[in-house]
């Protein structure tokens, strides 16, 4: 892969994956992702699964101490644990926080929809929609070496917006058996009801059946590891709704020579160190950009804390080469990238031609890092090419839409022919008798 010129060379002391000016009809094969075998996956979660669902808050416990090495009195925080954890955030911190979700709040409070009035769309028959939160929704926060506190806003604030009246948030717990004190304080700001201090699989497991401590939810948010990733998709088999296809991060930078190197490398590090199984692309218009580019990698790349994990996901990544930007920006919409940044002139000018983003950011100076945290935007994101049928996780994510009709005799009259002409093409005799029924009915006989 291209950026193995920056660490190896394959067996034969080949560079790999250098993709230059290819035709369209390879792209489809070039925008593949590294591919993860669930279906391995699937026994282990089916056990924990049943576990949590027989053994409840005993086999939490129990799975905490095989996975996570824990000792768990209780699951659950106590509201004293939260407020006690929450205080000893350093300042510094706190004023970030308090920042990010303020920025965070004002924006998504732009995305909370009117009610559709009622509307007559024939005379008698008034129809509307009202937007109804969802009752009970879980948060899945990852701890391990990044516990991801910024998540906690992400999820949080739109459920808040939404109105859902009960706001799970399970996480795994840190060394001490307790819960990193910066997600308990986001978790304050946003209103959770409960924190849950269980990670992985069992807490997918938790939130689906319910335990003496964890509620039963309607619909799990949150991103995670392939084992949580796979987990989720286990529990839509018990009827628990999911938020968006959301898989190991991902960036696409395409830039030109109006590209600052250095900032287009620590973009592109930015999201190697997620994970190993993290993707990065590097778009390009000029040979000499890549080699600049190179050159800032190899450079930043020595002194990065997660160096190692960059390293493994920086052979999962590729960097393609074309003559000009418009067929770069067709190439973005085939890879359909998670986050797009468009580090060339005039990038509101282009913009226009994104079709499939997760998030796009525009110019030299908006780094991905701002959309991550504090810019305002949502970070919880679609990845492996699911842009093309999701978008970004807002406060219609937490909401459900209900429709409602009114209709008069009088209106139901003006809708009796087509009602029936229709159902009975369908050969659904029923679905017309009902309509019959109505309009020969005689009262008070």
């Amino acid at each position: 892969m291209f950026f193995q010129r920056l660490l190896r060379q394959d067996a034969r002391g080949q560079i790999v994956k250098q993709y230059k000016n290819p035709r369209p009809k390879d792209w489809a094969s070039i925008c593949m992702r590294p591919v993860f075998e669930r279906a391995s996956l699937e026994d282990t979660i089916s056990k924990i699964f049943e576990d949590v669902r027989i053994n409840g808050d005993k086999a939490l416990k129990s799975l905490t101490k095989k996975y996570d090495g824990i000792d768990l009195a209780n699951v659950m925080l106590s509201k004293e644990e939260i407020s006690e954890l929450a205080s000893t955030t350093p300042p510094d911190l706190k004023m970030a926080i308090l920042t990010a979700y303020k920025n965070i709040l004002s924006f998504h409070r732009l995305q909370v929809p009117l009610n559709l009035k009622p509307y007559e769309t024939s005379r008698g028959v008034v129809c509307w929609q009202e937007n109804k939160a969802i009752e009970k929704v879980g948060l899945y926060i990852p701890g391990g070496s990044a516990p991801l506190i910024s998540t906690v806003l992400m999820l949080g604030i739109p459920a808040r917006l939404a109105g859902c009246s009960e706001v799970i948030l399970c996480t795994p717990p840190s060394a001490d058996g307790l819960v990193n004190p910066a997600i308990c304080l986001a978790a304050q700001l946003v209103g959770v009801s409960k924190i849950i201090r269980v990670g992985g699989v069992q807490a997918i497991a938790g939130l689906t059946f319910g335990t003496e401590s964890v509620p039963a939810v309607n619909k799990v948010f949150g991103p995670g590891n392939q084992y949580v990733s796979a987990a989720k998709e286990y529990a839509r088999r018990y009827g628990v709704g999911l938020d968006l296809p959301a898989g190991p991060s991902e960036i696409m930078v395409i830039a030109d020579e109006t590209a600052i190197p250095a900032f287009v490398a620590a973009d592109l590090l930015s999201q190697a160190e997620h994970g190993p199984d993290s993707q990065v692309v590097l778009v390009a218009s000029k040979t000499e950009v890549i080699d600049k580019v190179q050159r800032e990698i190899l450079k930043q790349l020595k002194d990065l804390p997660r160096r190692e994990i960059v390293i493994k996901a920086l052979e999962n990544s590729f960097c393609v080469l074309f003559k000009d930007v418009k067929t770069a920006m067709d190439f973005a919409n085939t890879y359909a990238p998670e986050h797009l940044i468009l580090s060339v002139a005039n990038p509101e000018k282009i913009a226009g031609q994104v079709i499939n983003a997760g998030s796009v950011f525009l110019g030299n100076f908006t780094p991905e890092s701002a959309g991550d945290y504090a810019s305002g935007t949502n970070h919880t994101l679609p990845t492996g090419g699911w842009t093309k049928a999701y978008g970004s996780l807002g406060v219609d994510d937490f909401l459900k839409k209900i429709s409602f009709q009114n209709i008069s005799k009088d209106g139901l009259e003006g809708l009796a022919s087509i009602i029936t002409t229709i159902a009975e093409a369908e050969g659904l005799g029923a679905h017309a008798r009902a309509v019959i029924k109505r309009l020969n009915f005689k009262e008070n006989i």
